[in-house]
This record gives structure tokens, C-alpha cells and sequence, in this order.
């Protein structure tokens, strides 16, 4: 009896280890990659690029991403005094720009990513959402990772009064600059939904861009091919793995991440 329940117990181990092994391997990759890089650090003695100096092999990339183009800081232009609705940026660049919204995402290992990969991702942060995690927004933020503006409470804008618009702005304009020390110049209307009440309370409340999207990408695919210019919006709560899944596409169309910032 003693025999068969230890070959039993084999067996249950080994199937155990066959369904782990059936993650998707970009997943699994990242997963042992943020515990890697845990051990080496910024000031780590393997130095700040890991164990064998290519952090995207951690990741579960076949290789770096390309530097994005080094183009000048550029100010959105505004007409009527209202600032523009942008759903993808004008450019030759083979940059695309990637977005997450509300701030739902809280894996730590995002965090990783972030700064062994160099992403310059854009925040767009809720604060109704984003509770009491502010601290990881803070860690992304040191590591490159931009925050912008997606109201106090995330309602749909359209059609509401004047006073209730520029309130859900304005305040999370004020939350960001007294968690960040920042004001956000770039807006996401939650939902995508907007009207000329809303471009006048962004602008009012000193924002530069209202900030749209070109792409989806849910679990880390884009509803459909990538271009150059687009603005990706990344499902909320969804980061390490769906990225690095979209990150290997981008690599496939030959395309790199930009930062949002440096076109608008």
C-alpha cells in the first residue's frame, strides 16, 4: 500500500508540473524573470542590465527593443483655445505609444519590466481606482513611467454640467500634483466619451492633450495590425504578460515604444 500511494504521488507531481509548464512561455519567462532581477538591482553586482548584461532575454524577448528616435519635447497645438483630441500621432517614426489606464495594474514585477526594458509607458490614473496604491504608481514613476490625468471617479463626461466636468478633472489634477509632485498635461476621458464641455474644463484645469487611442489590445493583442503613430490602449489591469506579448509584436512589425510625452 506504502509502494503505491508513493507512485501515486509521483504521478500527481508530474502531472502537477505538466500544467505548469503549459502557461503560455512569455508568462513563464516573466515570471522568472522578475525574480531574477529582484537579485541583481539597479546596483546589483551584476550591474544594472542583469545576470548577462540583455535583460529582454529575462524577459522572454529574442531581442532589445530599439532605442525610439530622440525628437524634441513637442507642445500640443490648440485651436479655438481648446486642447486637441489626439487618437494617433502624425509621425514617420516607427514608434508606437503604449497606454493603462484607471490604475488597476498592480503587479510588482510590472515595475521590473519597466525599468530593465527602459518602457516609457503613460499612466492614466483614476483615483477612485488606484485607492491606496499610489505607492507602485510612485515606483513606476522612478523608473520612467509617466502619470497623466483619468479623473477622480471615473464617470462618462458627455453631457454632464460644466461644474461636475472640471471637479473630476481639476481634482485628480490636484491628487497627481500632491502624490507626484507633478500636474498631468495629458487627459483620457474615461470610456473615450467627451464634448466641447469637457475640452473647455481640460483646458481649464491647465491640461494639454485630450488623450484617446488608435489600437486595443486585450491579453496582449492588438485588434489589428500595428502602424507607426499608434496609440495603444492596454485593457485595464492587465500588464507584465499581456506587454511582453505585445511587446513581441511590436518587435515583429519592426516598430519600438515611444514616449506619449515627447509627441504631444
Amino acid at each position: 500500500m506504502r509502494a503505491r500511494a508513493l507512485v501515486a504521488g509521483g504521478l500527481a507531481a508530474v502531472l502537477l508540473t505538466g500544467c505548469a509548464q503549459s502557461v503560455d512561455p512569455i508568462e513563464r519567462l516573466g515570471r522568472k524573470a522578475a525574480q531574477r532581477v529582484g537579485s541583481y538591482g539597479p546596483d546589483g553586482p551584476s550591474g544594472p542590465e542583469g545576470a548577462d548584461g540583455r535583460p529582454y532575454h529575462h524577459w522572454g524577448l529574442l531581442a532589445p527593443l530599439q532605442a525610439p528616435p530622440r525628437v524634441p519635447a513637442r507642445a500640443a497645438v490648440r485651436r479655438s483655445g481648446l486642447p486637441p483630441v489626439v487618437r494617433r500621432v502624425g509621425t514617420s517614426d516607427k514608434v508606437v505609444f503604449l497606454t493603462y489606464d484607471d490604475g488597476a495594474e498592480r503587479d510588482p514585477r510590472f515595475v521590473d519590466m519597466v525599468r530593465e526594458l527602459r518602457l516609457p509607458v503613460s499612466m492614466f490614473l483614476t483615483d477612485s481606482v488606484v485607492g491606496p496604491g499610489y505607492g507602485h504608481f510612485a515606483r513606476l514613476q522612478s523608473v520612467g513611467a509617466s502619470i497623466q490625468n483619468h479623473t477622480l471617479d471615473h464617470p462618462a463626461l458627455r453631457g454632464l454640467p460644466y461644474p461636475g466636468q472640471r471637479a473630476e478633472i481639476c481634482g485628480q489634477q490636484e491628487k497627481v500634483r500632491s502624490r507626484f509632485g507633478i500636474r498631468p498635461r495629458l487627459f483620457r476621458p474615461p470610456y473615450g466619451t467627451y464634448d466641447r464641455t469637457t475640452l473647455r474644463a481640460a483646458a481649464d484645469c491647465g491640461l494639454s492633450a485630450v488623450v484617446l487611442w488608435s489600437v486595443s489590445a486585450e491579453g496582449g493583442a492588438p485588434e489589428r495590425p500595428l502602424r507607426a503613430g499608434d496609440i495603444v490602449s492596454v485593457a485595464s489591469g492587465e500588464a507584465t504578460g499581456p506587454t511582453l506579448r505585445l511587446l513581441r509584436e511590436i518587435q515583429r512589425r519592426g516598430l519600438t515604444v515611444g514616449r506619449l510625452e515627447d509627441y504631444l
